[in-house]
């Protein structure tokens, strides 16, 4: 009795001309996750790195990723600020194990090779070679020379606070990667204020890197999905709103104005409000307007291909997507306040931070869906999603009830991805 295999399509066939049919190969192909690493994450691209709050004093670093390729983001002697790649030259180790600390070099533990914290290499053991018996062995060849085997040294950039960095040479100014209408949201929340750290969440979730971005480009979720935030009227769909994109668009921004919560008939139909819930601890909705708002209650911005941009209310970080394979992406929150907030101010930030990170009232939603969501199109590799909520273009709008960001950001995927 003969038996056959099913064979799976290694590309992903889009039904239409637009992209409001999103493959599921795009999710769970490993040669397409590779081919996504080089042209995002390695190439052409400005990547988040940290927040230079992170790394106040000379010789302070923090070991973070770009893609899959680990870095280490360090302030210099002189404070100037670096990024450089954790492979020493020599042998490719990753020398580099802590998350964060403070030296004075880096030093490779295999042979000893050590670094400035620009990446030069400034020390070579038995670089002329030891002396037996009256006689010198070993060494380096005569030609070896330091200045060629530095560490792989990327190219930064750093406005109102916040690091990014690449490993193209060639890449756009910063400025221009972001375009003039997200650089004015971006400048709305790092607008020169020090920064101070407030802590961290860190959360391993089982599901393609793109699904955190889509799920930040995807207004149509929140009023639906999270009780929390239909219910106290903090992300509703008949909140005032805007959605806006870069003209490429790659980068988006949701803005959102809270609405007053309580009944409204298109709200009150919805699975996820609870009209009866109550807060046991009603400061967590002792919410401050802040001069730098201008208005709108919560904006998040996701910058392609590596961060989010948050605030909700008083609560701001920085969300960063760090990529293991193709089904699956570490998530750290970085929380943040401002040098010169009040005490008052620091703890309601902190107290907002706990609707966010892995088991926050909200954002502990999204990791779920996202798994759930994984595990589908790994079982159904011939089939796609659907994002025509809106439509099938891809326009700015003044409203919620779209999916129009999720189409831009694979209008600009397929174009980078299928040259």
């Amino acid at each position: 009795m003969s038996q056959t295999s099913a064979v799976f399509p290694t590309e992903a066939k889009w039904e239409r001309e637009d992209t409001s049919r999103i493959p599921f190969l795009t999710y769970t192909s490993e040669e397409i996750y590779h081919r996504e690493l080089e042209r995002f994450f390695y190439k052409s691209h400005w990547c988040y790195v940290g927040l230079e709050a992170e790394i106040p004093n000379p010789g302070d670093f923090k070991r973070t990723v770009i893609g899959e390729r680990s870095v280490i983001l360090a302030r210099d002697a002189e404070g100037g600020i670096n990024v450089v790649e954790n492979v020493c030259a020599h042998r490719g180790m990753r020398f580099c194990r802590e998350r964060h600390g403070n030296r004075k070099e880096f030093v490779c533990p295999y042979h000893q090779w050590s670094y400035t914290l620009k990446g030069d290499l400034q020390g070579v053991p038995f670089r002329r070679g030891v002396k037996q018996d009256g006689q010198v062995m070993g060494g380096m060849p005569a030609d070896f020379k330091t200045t060629e085997h530095g560490l792989t040294k990327l190219k930064v950039a750093v406005r109102g606070g916040v690091v990014f960095a690449s490993f193209d040479p060639e890449v756009e100014p910063l400025e221009d990667f972001l375009g003039p209408t997200i650089l004015g949201y971006f400048d709305r929340m790092f607008n020169g204020r020090k920064l101070k750290i407030l802590g961290y969440n860190r959360q391993r979730i089982p599901g393609n890197w793109k699904l955190m971005q889509e799920n930040i480009k995807d207004p149509y979720h929140p009023g639906l999905l999270h009780t929390w935030f239909v219910t106290f009227g903090l992300w509703r769909a008949d909140n005032k709103s805007q959605l806006r994109m870069d003209a490429r668009h790659r980068h988006a921004a949701m803005i959102s104005t809270r609405g007053t919560g309580g009944k409204a008939e298109q709200v009150t139909q919805v699975a996820s409000f609870k009209e009866s819930m109550q807060l046991n601890d009603p400061s967590f909705l002792d919410i401050v307007q802040e001069p730098w708002w201008n208005g709108p209650t919560a904006v998040m911005t996701t910058l392609f291909p590596s961060v989010i941009l948050q605030q909700q209310v008083n609560s701001v970080s920085t969300r960063h997507i760090q990529p293991n394979g193709h089904g699956s992406f570490d998530f750290v929150w970085t929380h943040f306040g401002y040098e010169d907030d009040t005490e008052e101010m620091t703890q309601r930030r902190l107290r907002q931070s706990n609707l966010f990170g892995p088991a926050g009232f909200v954002s502990a939603d999204d990791g779920e869906v996202i798994e759930f969501s994984q595990q589908a199109f790994e079982s159904k590799p011939c089939h796609r999603t659907l994002a025509e909520l809106g439509g099938r273009d891809v326009e700015n709008t003044e409203h919620m009830v779209t999916e129009s960001l999720i189409r831009g950001m694979y209008r600009y995927w397929r174009e980078v991805m299928e040259d």
